[in-house]
């Protein structure tokens, strides 16, 4: 028997992401796949992993919205596209109805939003022109320290002296990391610093509110970037189950929504 989905796409410069829904907004699918230079092949793929985790097939998607730095490149989708910022905050307002900062830290940019406790945006904020504190950031200081990407996270943990860097720029920021290798710094003591820059970056962009929830592949992969930060500002942060999918997700409740079969 047929059963109607409704689809997100979050196609990012570095990451695509695909979440299914119901018609109850349950989450039945979803897929992350590295973007790669085909937005369109690398959507496809992560939609039919997506479908087939849910059981569904294409013919059961009733709308599909798409979000993300590619949004505009995939054929399949049928409704309207969306901002990300629009996006993350319907899929974190929608676990987290209550009022929110949303800090996203992703692969190119890192966006800081606030909603009222209607889920009405308040503002927002981005850092697209700079790299830093993004996870190309990331990605460029373990290549610089000829480190697996996936390690760091362990790595940081076991620091018991953190090296602050000085710079936040990505490319004087690798010279100071070798700089800190060649004076005999700890490796787990730089990546703390490095993780620490990051939030200390996302943090400087706008002061949040009482309830933060933090959402991007940087904190899906590096949960102590999650604890540094409650250390910082001194409270828990949430944090939505799958924190790589909140746009992803937010765009199917779009998808949802369009079709006027919302609940509530």
């Amino acid at each position: 028997m047929s059963k109607p989905v409704y689809v997100g796409l979050d196609i990012g410069s570095s990451r695509t992401k695909v979440a299914v829904v119901d018609s109850e907004r349950r989450l039945l699918g979803h897929a992350v796949k590295k973007s790669g230079t085909d937005f369109s092949v690398t959507a496809g793929v992560c939609l039919d992993a997506s479908l087939e985790m849910a059981g569904a097939t294409r013919g059961e998607i009733v709308n599909a919205v798409s979000t993300g730095y590619g949004r505009s490149n995939v054929a399949f989708v049928t409704g309207q596209h969306k901002t990300e910022i629009g996006c993350l905050a319907k899929g974190c307002y929608n676990r987290f109805p209550e009022a929110i900062t949303i800090i996203d830290i992703g692969g190119q940019d890192n966006k800081v939003i606030k909603l009222e406790p209607d889920g009405r945006r308040n503002s927002f904020k981005m850092n697209r022109k700079c790299a830093a504190g993004t996870g190309a950031f990331l990605e460029e200081m373990s290549f610089r320290l000829d480190i697996p990407l996936e390690e760091m996270n362990g790595l940081a943990r076991q620091s018991r002296e953190m090296v602050k860097l000085g710079s936040y720029c990505t490319v004087f920021s690798a010279t100071e990391v070798l700089e800190h290798i060649r004076h005999g710094k700890k490796v787990a003591d730089i990546v703390k610093g490095i993780f620490y820059s990051v939030i200390k970056r996302v943090l400087e962009m706008d002061s949040p509110t009482e309830r933060v929830v933090m959402t991007g592949g940087v904190v899906a992969h590096n949960p102590y970037i999650v604890e540094m930060a409650e250390e910082m500002i001194g409270r828990s942060v949430l944090l939505p189950e799958l924190p790589q999918l909140a746009g992803a997700i937010g765009a199917a409740l779009y998808a949802l929504e369009e079709k006027g079969e919302a609940n509530g």
